[in-house]
């Protein structure tokens, strides 16, 4: 989703389809995608790591 945001292919979510958005916009919601992403990344590191057994 954060590559298709980058590219402007909002097809994804109809309701910023429907809207004009400026490069601007679209790379500062990209960032912010990112640092979501860094955060529960790091947030959840023990459960990603977790070896549950069969």
């Amino acid at each position: 989703m954060k590559q298709n945001i980058g590219r402007g292919e909002f097809s994804q979510f109809p309701n910023l389809s429907q809207t004009s958005c400026q490069e601007d916009d679209v790379s500062t919601h990209v960032q912010h995608l990112n640092a979501l992403y860094s955060d529960f990344e790091s947030r959840f590191k023990d459960i990603l790591t977790m070896v549950i057994p069969p």
